[in-house]
């Protein structure tokens, strides 16, 4: 598909970046705000632009996911490419004015201010009391998605980041803001997503439905610790949204529209083209730069069965003779956020926390997550570190893997899960503008 951009709403003024002339963001102006919120068909479209932004590839179109990755998963991959931003963060020597953090910094509060927009104006949606909730709903998702990613990013300890609720459409004034607490965030990001379950229909093409809602919920829940919420919440996925695992592992990706398997995913056309992921993790002929980041053999490593079809999901770079992984290999492909796998992953890692066996038991969860895999089954007795595992092995290159270290209070690359290394910086682009501005402790 095609997204329609709201360019008039896109940038606030406040951030103005550049990335080894990689980024060029100039002010988006060429709609007036007065028109662009005054009917529902206009505010439909800034929806749209939200769902654009927000999978654009200094966010969601790739970037983030490369940064987790580079941040969290430590040995079993590697930086091979030529821009430094990526290295700095592999290496956790970040510099205040890294471009690909700063551009996801910009991209992350633009695709807020337009969501702030349609919230703060959906009584303008008189017409249809379900197209109302279902505006709102989606527009709720989008924010707690983003803000979700920028404390887990961002936050130091108990400060949080600028909490933007309010669209803003006169960049003119003084658009200074100081940093929220962690709980202030934690408690927008779970309103949101209650009340988008609550507002958004079971289905919606490909568009953020219920369970798109749900399952984000069941991460932040597990991100918590709360293991009645995420049980619960990736029951109510796995067992009443209609996905289903794909019948083999590699049948889950490199989709050119969504499949049965994603719960929520940006869709990719060759008219958009925002799939970083291709453009690092690939080789030349699969639309890549040749293999950016590459797989070590400490992955394999950990396979306790070579049959495992996991562990041969890769392929060599013609351009560097390295392993790449082959969950993007369609350059066009869909950019999957939530696959239901994760799902049953959360589901088990919940019930075996918790002692409880709702939907299944975690060593039953864990084998038909590994059966289409053609990989021997678990025997028990269930350890949580043969979860984790788990977890690696089937969500690896998807950009979970810093938030499994931090939330397991484990460690990577000899760093503790509470290193300040593991905490991006704030943009020295906001800090110079945004006099109220505080950056994280040990980027001063």
């Amino acid at each position: 598909m095609k997204y329609l951009k709201i360019y008039s709403l896109a940038l606030l003024a406040l951030f103005a970046i550049s990335c080894e002339d990689k980024l060029e963001i100039e002010p988006r102006q060429s709609i007036s705000g007065d028109f662009a919120v005054t009917s529902e068909d206009n505010l439909e479209n800034i929806l749209i632009g939200t769902y654009d932004e927000a999978g654009q590839d200094e966010s969601y179109g790739g970037q983030l996911q490369m940064i987790a990755d580079l941040l969290g998963a430590g040995d079993i991959i590697d930086w091979g490419g030529t821009f430094l931003d990526p290295r700095q963060i592999k290496n956790k020597q970040i510099l205040t004015d890294n471009g690909f953090v700063a551009g996801y910094w910009n991209n992350a509060y633009e695709t807020i201010n337009q969501a702030n927009l349609i919230i703060n104006n959906i009584d303008i949606v008189t017409s249809d009391p379900a197209k109302k909730d279902r505006i709102e709903g989606e527009a709720k998702f989008l924010r707690a998605l983003t803000y979700f990613d920028l404390i887990r990013h961002f936050g130091s300890g108990a400060t949080g980041v600028p909490m933007r609720t309010e669209g803003i459409l006169d960049y003119s004034g003084d658009l200074g803001i100081g940093r929220g607490t962690t709980a202030e965030a934690n408690a927008l990001i779970l309103a949101d997503l209650q009340d988008a379950v609550s507002k958004l229909p079971e289905t919606n093409s490909f568009f953020a439905d219920k369970y798109s809602a749900q399952a984000l919920l069941a991460r932040y829940y597990l991100q918590q610790g709360d293991f009645a919420g995420a049980r619960d919440a990736a029951h109510d996925v796995i067992m009443n949204s209609g996905h289903a695992l794909m019948g083999s592992f590699p049948a889950a990706f490199n989709h050119d529209s969504d499949e049965a398997e994603d719960v929520f995913a940006f869709q990719v056309t060759s008219q958009t083209g925002d799939n970083d992921l291709i453009n690092h993790y690939a080789s030349e002929g699969n639309g890549g730069r040749g293999g950016d980041i590459s797989i070590n053999t400490t992955y394999q490593a950990l396979f306790d069965d070579l049959n495992d079809v996991r562990a041969s999901f890769n392929y060599i770079s013609p351009q560097t003779g390295e392993p790449l992984t082959s969950k993007y290999t369609n350059q066009f492909g869909n950019i999957i956020l939530i696959r239901l796998a994760e799902m049953h992953l959360i589901r088990a890692e919940a019930n075996f926390e918790l002692g409880t066996s709702v939907g299944m038991d975690p060593l039953t969860e864990l084998n038909a997550v590994r059966a289409r895999s053609t990989s021997v089954a678990l025997v028990g007795p269930v350890t949580k570190d043969m979860i984790l595992r788990e977890r690696v092995l089937e969500l690896a290159f998807e950009g979970l893997s810093i938030h499994d270290v931090v939330r397991t209070q484990g460690s990577v690359d000899g760093f503790a899960w509470n290193a300040q290394e593991l905490t991006l910086p704030i943009p020295q682009s906001e800090i110079d503008t945004n006099p109220m501005a505080e950056q994280n402790p040990g980027y001063n």
